[in-house]
């Protein structure tokens, strides 16, 4: 059902994805759960542009302050030890550090940084930070599209954060939090405290493999994937041993695979399947309720989860 979204805070966050188009918004106001008062697809039965137009129309989104995602292979996310130089002058030295990582000239990228919480008690140990870093003309590209479309795309992000942004939905003070998420064509594992990402880890291993395996292949897959979890989690508990970890949250999936069981078996960590019901109000998006729906639309949520564009 087409309709206006009601006034108020909350960037919307419009994400392409194969065969559609995602849209969605989260209200923050004075409620003790966001309020999820926009969720849908489009089809991209047109050009990009075109999509994005009619999804502009349809939704009264003129104006409104929109976020996306960049895809897999469009960017990449590298951590590496903070150059002691002026927070002035950190993003052209992390551009620098690039040049041995990138296949292109660091002069033609685009590159955000964003710190790794430091320990508490060893505040003068070296500190960390992620580098994005995506080709200029791919940013440039992405933004003409929604300027075409006359839709006001004010941040471009990537899924490790919108990913972030949910799992702050589900922390505990003072604890770390995993969250795993399969998409279709990989798994993303992250650990998060306070809001804050503190690792990101991508399994190769997706939904649509999973889905399409079956018998003795479909539980070799699953052993990567509980394997890699649980690389992942000595990984962690090595590097911030001062922050334990209160248990692993797995992001809704379509159907059961036989994930939740076999982590279960194998971490010594707390599974927890993530329903979006438990910690938003989803009343004004009923469809929502479903695994399906909130499975294809995590990530997109989570997007429009970006406090920082709630204007």
């Amino acid at each position: 059902m087409m309709r206006k979204l009601a006034s108020g805070r909350g960037a919307v966050a419009v994400c392409f994805q194969s065969g559609r188009v995602d849209v969605a918004r989260v209200q923050r106001g004075s409620n003790a759960q966001p309020v999820i008062d926009l969720c849908a697809s489009l089809p991209r039965e047109e050009t990009d542009a075109e999509t994005l137009a009619r999804l502009r129309r349809d939704y009264h989104l003129a104006r409104i302050p929109c976020v996306t995602l960049m895809p897999e292979g469009d960017y990449q996310l590298q951590v590496m030890e903070a150059p002691e130089v002026p927070e002035a002058e950190l993003k052209s030295a992390v551009r620098w550090r690039l040049k041995d990582v990138l296949d292109y000239p660091p002069d033609a990228a685009t590159v955000d940084v964003f710190s790794v919480p430091a320990d508490p008690n060893a505040p003068t140990r070296g500190r960390s930070v992620y580098a994005v870093a995506a080709r200029n003309e791919l940013i440039a590209e992405r933004m003409a599209l929604f300027s075409d479309a006359k839709l006001s795309l004010k941040a471009i992000d990537i899924p490790e954060m919108a990913q972030r942004n949910m799992a702050a939905m589900f922390e505990t003070p003072e604890r770390a939090l995993a969250m795993l998420n399969l998409a279709p064509e990989r798994g993303l594992l992250t650990f998060s405290a306070g809001g804050e990402l503190y690792l990101a880890r991508s399994i190769d291993v997706g939904l649509s493999q999973l889905q399409t395996a079956e018998g003795e292949l479909r539980n070799q897959l699953l052993e990567r994937v509980v394997l890699e979890v649980q690389r992942s989690l000595d990984h962690f508990d090595r590097q911030f041993s001062y922050l334990p970890v209160s248990k692993l949250v797995l992001a809704p999936l379509p159907e059961d695979i036989g994930l939740h069981g076999q982590l279960s078996e194998s971490l010594y960590v707390e599974i927890e399947e993530a329903r979006l019901e438990n910690c938003m109000d989803i009343s004004q998006v009923p469809d929502l309720a479903s695994r399906d729906m909130q499975a294809e639309q995590f990530l997109t949520i989570g997007a429009a989860l970006r406090e920082e564009m709630s204007t």
